[in-house]
């Protein structure tokens, strides 16, 4: 994936460019819910192919930090003043230059500090940084059990030890290794120190995994495995409770074959059980192939995830590699915040918003709810209070286009009254 965007990169940078001028010359409405604080409080650099990001308070001073997986760069630490503004950290997560594409937050090592797991995909080097007092992190990177070009990341206790787990999706778009994915179980000998029990305790697959969450799907109380792959189908992966997964992929729907990217888990018609949203591309920029709506599986109570696509999103052409599950009009319906690229050409677009009617039925307003100049190459996102208003803020990883972050507006425009007339 990272070679082919990477061709069209500097094709596609007048584009951005003129694009972004566009926007921010265009006077800004002010939106209910999000002002974009991107240009004070992030800092800057429109090349910057920052593709995930994890809110963590590194520092325990009490405020979210945030860590940053960076594509053809070193990843990236920004601490937070408390208040959302970001200061970049230096060094903080290394010199080296790798192939970064998702990041996520644990305290793998039972220290009290929360660490650090960066999955690369070209090089497949990835990356253990292990926290420590003052925000400090030590490079941890030969505890991982072996390299991978590494395209999902998801971390839980899958085997019931109270130790976080690593799961890692793999793809072979070079050709020169295996797609199986990864399982590598915490050990609780040596907490912060794994074992891989990939041939063990996974299905084998080489279908190229993009997206992983591990989320409890049957009710049984430990966490499954659902994962977004690029080549169909989609799978489900179901947890004996130990960590041995048996594949259940027939129970998902899926009505049409999909190059999928991201996957989130959330209860989206308000049933309390889980439904699933894949996040889906025509294709890697190639040219038009596969239909990149946006997918939504409901749970139909009995153990299979039905197609509610069309009747219950919003219907599209763009691809979206990535987007968020947020309630961001504080009505206790989870909605839905999607990124959007324009392929073929992977022109950058406006960030989406699709409001939750309650029942999970979703309908765009985009207008209402996001800043006018949050336009770029879309990623992976991040959620979390970053500004301590007890709101949640949004991180948005860009490709090649600015990393935006959205705040909540504290400001509420309310009607003025009528002036009273002079005799």
């Amino acid at each position: 994936m990272a070679l082919m965007l990477h061709r069209l990169w500097m094709l596609g940078a007048g584009c951005a460019l003129a694009l972004g001028a566009a926007a921010a010359s265009a006077q800004e409405k002010r939106s209910p819910e999000y002002v974009d604080a991107t240009r004070v409080n992030v800092p800057l650099d429109p090349w910057l192919h920052a593709l995930d990001a994890a809110f963590v308070d590194v520092d325990k001073d009490g405020d979210l930090d945030v860590a940053v997986a960076v594509e053809y760069g070193v990843n990236r630490l920004y601490l937070n003043d408390g208040h959302g503004k970001l200061t970049w950290q230096q060094g903080a997560l290394g010199t080296v230059v790798h192939d970064s594409e998702h990041v996520e937050a644990a305290d793998f090592d039972r220290d009290g500090y929360m660490d650090l797991l960066f999955v690369a995909e070209d090089d497949g080097v990835h990356q253990l940084f292990l926290g420590g007092a003052g925000g400090i992190f030590t490079d941890a990177s030969d505890r991982l059990p072996r390299h991978s070009e590494g395209n999902a990341l998801a971390v839980g206790d899958v085997d019931g030890n109270g130790l976080p787990d690593i799961a890692i999706g793999n793809t072979n778009e070079k050709g020169a290794a295996s797609a199986q994915n990864f399982l590598w179980l915490n050990d609780p000998a040596r907490p912060g120190h794994f074992i891989d029990a990939t041939a063990t305790h996974l299905p084998k697959s080489e279908l190229g995994t993009q997206g992983i969450v591990l989320a409890d799907m049957d009710g049984d109380g430990d966490l499954d495995m659902v994962l977004a792959n690029q080549d169909p189908p989609n799978a489900l992966y179901l947890n004996d409770g130990k960590g041995h997964f048996t594949d259940a992929s027939d129970r998902l729907e899926i009505k049409a074959p999909l190059d999928s990217r991201e996957v989130h888990v959330f209860d989206a018609n308000a049933d309390s059980k889980p439904d699933i949203v894949f996040f889906n591309l025509t294709s890697n920029n190639h040219g038009w192939d596969k239909d990149p709506q946006t997918r939504l599986l409901i749970n139909d109570g009995k153990g299979h995830w039905r197609d509610r696509t069309a009747e219950s999103l919003p219907a599209h052409r763009f691809s979206s590699w990535g987007g968020e599950i947020v309630d961001f009009d504080h009505d206790g319906a989870p909605d839905i915040i999607v990124g959007a690229i324009q392929v073929p050409g992977f022109v950058p677009l406006q960030v989406r918003a699709w409001r939750n009617g309650g029942k999970g039925r979703f309908t765009d307003v985009t207008l209402d709810m996001i800043p006018n100049d949050t336009i770029g190459r879309s990623w992976s996102m991040a959620k979390g209070d970053l500004d301590s208003d007890g709101k949640g803020d949004l991180f948005i990883g860009q490709w090649g286009t600015q990393a935006r972050l959205l705040l909540t507006n504290k400001v509420t425009i309310a009607k003025a009254p009528f002036p009273k007339l002079g005799k």
